[in-house]
């Protein structure tokens, strides 16, 4: 009977050791909270990335700018749902990363997923969206980016959809908002 329960609890340690780490953020908004995590074991050079935006207190003040709606992807022929923010002034970017795929860190564009926007590979900087429902074009071999590598997705929302989903639902006119939502800061939660 020791032996089981000291098998057991070898178990339990083994289990929660190998366990990814997260890290848990705060994205505060005009519009309300959005609580997120991060994967820095899946996606390592991503997630730095944002962190030392983050860290530098870049992000406070910028905004969501930019939203894909069913209504205006509707002439496009890969639709997509997102939210894109973070766009720091000019000369305050970090030089690019290089991009990790989701082939790589085997995080998907589902619901929630946090990920970098970018131009070509290898070009993000700090802009970044949150998916709103399951985005598979955005992943690896997607269709949504020609050169087909995808976008780098390295968190995800672990509360505050409807938040998101308000900031969706603000007006736009071709798919910059009339009125962008204000970030006020983005922050590590202890």
């Amino acid at each position: 009977m020791k032996i089981r329960f000291f098998i057991a609890i070898l178990s339990l340690l083994f289990l929660n050791s190998q366990a990814q780490k997260t890290i848990p953020c705060l994205i505060k908004t005009s519009l309300g909270n959005i609580r997120v995590e991060l994967y820095p074991e899946k996606a390592p050079v991503t997630v730095a990335n944002f962190l030392k935006y983050v860290d530098n207190r870049l992000y406070d003040g910028t905004t969501f700018y930019r939203v894909c709606t069913p209504e205006n992807e509707k002439d496009r022929k890969i639709k997509i749902q997102v939210i894109q923010g973070g766009d720091v002034p000019e000369g305050k970017a970090f030089e690019p990363i290089p991009m990790e795929t989701t082939q790589q860190t085997n995080i998907l564009h589902l619901n929630g997923t946090l990920s970098m926007a970018r131009d070509k590979p290898n070009s993000a900087t700090s802009s970044f969206f949150v998916c709103i429902n399951d985005q598979p074009e955005l992943d690896f071999a997607g269709k949504r980016n020609p050169d087909g590598q995808g976008f780098a997705a390295f968190g995800r929302v672990t509360k505050g959809m409807k938040v998101a989903r308000k900031i969706q639902e603000q007006k736009d006119k071709d798919q910059y908002l009339i009125e962008p939502v204000k970030i006020y800061s983005i922050s590590r939660m202890k």
